[in-house]
């Protein structure tokens, strides 16, 4: 039995075509995948313990957070709008209030490594700053690290995003 060439020809272009569309398929994926923006962390987060809300926002090209809400049955028990940085070594910095109080500073993106880097965090527990570093998780959940001089010797918090409204019905 013979085999007409178009069919042979039209076996070849078909399978050069299946390959071309699994490799532009792929590709899309790792590319879309792989591609955070610097302004992705903007927004509101909250830890996953429902603990603490932060505002993630920018000034000028560096990355800040400020406090928004936290559990008020954490720590003293005082109503959000009572509660004064208590434990900062700095005696002039223990009058202001912990609802707006800027906790990261300085994050700068790093598109080589998709995180934000070189940034500093404030511990309010222990009034101390650390360095910190920021990662946007594949379950677009935030993963903030505090740590002392190298990242492994430290501690992370996860943040999934939230809408500003849901602070107040924690």
């Amino acid at each position: 039995m013979k085999i007409p060439n178009n069919w042979q020809q039209s076996c070849i272009v078909s399978s050069m075509l299946r390959k071309t569309f699994i490799f532009i398929f792929y590709f899309s994926i790792f590319t879309l995948h792989a591609q955070v923006k610097a302004d992705d962390i903007l927004g509101n987060w909250t830890t996953v313990e429902n603990s603490v809300s932060v505002k993630v926002y920018r000034l000028n090209n560096e990355y800040r957070a400020k406090v928004t809400w936290f559990d008020e049955r954490l720590g003293s028990g005082k109503p959000m709008n009572l509660r004064h940085d208590t434990q900062n070594l700095d005696p002039e910095l223990r009058k202001r209030k912990v609802i707006g109080m800027e906790i990261l500073e300085g994050l700068k993106f790093n598109p080589a490594t998709s995180s934000w880097e070189n940034g500093t965090i404030y511990d309010g527990s222990s009034g101390r700053y650390w360095d910190s570093s920021v990662t946007l998780n594949k379950d677009g959940t935030l993963k903030v690290r505090g740590y002392w001089k190298v990242k492994w010797i430290g501690k992370s918090l996860i943040f999934r995003r939230v809408n500003p409204g849901t602070f107040k019905k924690l």
